[in-house]
């Protein structure tokens, strides 16, 4: 069995004095997943913020702001089409769209250069590739406009791959429940007071969105024996006070590898003589961010097997 856990996300800011994105309501946001060929699957909402969770991860949506994740083989450039076709790219104040080289990328409708392409033709963008093309690595696209973020407008995305150990083999046992997830991954340690939307997936695979005022993470769970991944990403800054979010996990997922993300956010990854960091890059951004991307991978872990058929 497989599937492609490693997702493509886009994040969009709209400018001061448009209507408020929350106002567009359920209709426009279901048009919008279903560009992507996605389906929302629940939804959870508070004072600031409406948290979709999807048939292939999440939708986040603020008065001012928007972002969306899909997994799979989602077509999530054409939801960014849809939104620039609706919003006008003159309303559109900041927009990025990443992508990680996938597992089987000849699965994939469409290519990098292909989304590249697409979102070119409706608006300035500035491209980016964050590792080697012919191992691991991510790419980053933003619009080409000048853009400042409020000082705590912080992102911080944990990546995690080949997971192992006893909750890996549970997350890919029979008989799973929501209950269980919840206290394998100490939901209630490392997101106090948030509110939970989640879903377990047949025959697996979890998902869970929490919202506490303007605060959120999320987390996925793929966890197939040769392709697994687990994704994490909020806007609490683990590079800081909460920088023990990312040890629990770790230690609880054990992953080969993973990869941080950070927008004006500290390296938040902790290293021990079993950690080695592999590779980083910091960049400054011309959308007023800093990005920063280190690749890790843990020294003890086995390597996955290989098979000569």
């Amino acid at each position: 069995m497989f599937f492609e856990g490693s997702e493509k996300k886009i994040e969009l800011v709209v400018e001061a004095g448009c209507p408020p994105l929350r106002s567009l309501g359920y209709p426009f946001w279901h048009k919008v997943v279903k560009a992507a060929e996605a389906d929302i699957l629940s939804t959870l909402s508070n004072q600031y913020c409406d948290a979709y969770l999807l048939s292939e991860s999440s939708l986040f949506v603020w008065d001012d702001r928007c972002l969306m994740l899909t997994c799979g083989n989602t077509t999530l450039v054409n939801s960014a089409l849809l939104l620039e076709e609706h919003l006008g790219s003159d309303n559109i104040a900041f927009f990025s769209y990443q992508r990680k080289n996938e597992y089987q990328s000849q699965l994939q409708h469409t290519s990098l250069q292909q989304d590249l392409d697409k979102l070119r033709s409706k608006l300035p963008i500035k491209a980016y590739q964050l590792g080697y093309l012919d191992s691991h690595h991510h790419f980053l696209l933003h619009l080409d406009k000048p853009y400042t973020p409020a000082k705590n407008d912080i992102t911080c995305e944990l990546l995690m791959y080949h997971t192992q150990g006893p909750a890996a083999d549970y997350l890919r046992s029979t008989h799973q429940t929501i209950e269980q997830i919840r206290a394998l991954l100490k939901l209630d340690i490392i997101l106090p007071d948030f509110e939970l939307n989640d879903f377990l997936f047949e025959p697996f695979g979890y998902s869970v969105n929490a919202i506490r005022g303007k605060d959120y993470a999320t987390i996925h769970i793929t966890p197939e024996q040769h392709s697994s991944y687990v994704s994490f990403e909020t806007n609490l800054n683990l590079g800081g006070a909460h920088a023990y979010i990312v040890k629990q996990l770790l230690a609880i997922l054990q992953p080969a590898s993973w990869d941080t993300v950070g927008f004006n956010c500290q390296p938040f990854s902790p290293l021990s003589a079993v950690q080695f960091e592999v590779g980083k890059c910091t960049q400054p951004l011309d959308c007023g961010y800093i990005l920063d991307f280190r690749h890790y991978q843990h020294l003890q872990k086995t390597t996955l097997p290989t098979k000569q058929l």
